[in-house]
């Protein structure tokens, strides 16, 4: 479901997929061919959101923002690239995530952390607010902490991942 907020109207990029039990509201793009899966609340009310083409927001996961304020004049939108996969029950708060990505089941991203591109987060893990998770590595634990590279295999599951969540949103939207 897409819902207008202070006037602000979700976008969908071509062929974008909004599971109808899902929630999307206010200044959120999402790319093309991104999804949204079942349960998921993405909240663009205090700042905006922008999800990535390709980009699979799995069930249960909760995508916010943080709102300008004495602390944090700006706020944090949220922000993340192309080709992510973000697993079932994550938490994904105002923070920057790149390109090829891929945050585990029930992991946690607090405000204005930033992963690199080609990063995973293990399942379970919480990256803490405005913590730098370097490209081409896998972080896990709470906090999240670099355990090690990523193979050449793992690189190219993130790919295989997004590509698969593009044919399998298809097959739904059908």
């Amino acid at each position: 479901m897409l819902r207008v907020f202070d006037g602000k109207t979700p976008e969908l990029g071509a062929n974008a997929w909004v599971d109808p039990a899902a929630l999307v509201i206010g200044d959120v793009v999402l790319g093309a061919e991104a999804s949204v899966w079942p349960m998921t609340v993405i909240r663009g009310d205090v700042n905006y959101i922008r999800i990535g083409a390709r980009t699979n927001i799995q069930d249960g996961t909760i995508v916010h923002v943080a709102h300008a304020g004495g602390m944090n004049p700006e706020g944090y939108p949220t922000i993340v690239g192309e080709d992510v996969t973000i697993g079932h029950n994550a938490v994904i708060h105002a923070c920057t995530i790149g390109d090829r990505c891929l945050v585990g089941m029930s992991a946690t991203v607090m405000d204005g952390s930033v992963l690199d591109d080609e990063v995973i987060v293990g399942a379970g893990s919480m990256v803490p607010p405005g913590k730098h998770l370097r490209a081409g590595h896998l972080y896990i634990g709470n906090p999240a902490r670099e355990k090690r590279p990523l193979s050449d295999d793992e690189k190219a599951f993130l790919r295989y991942s997004a590509g698969h969540y593009v044919e399998l949103a298809a097959r739904h939207r059908r």
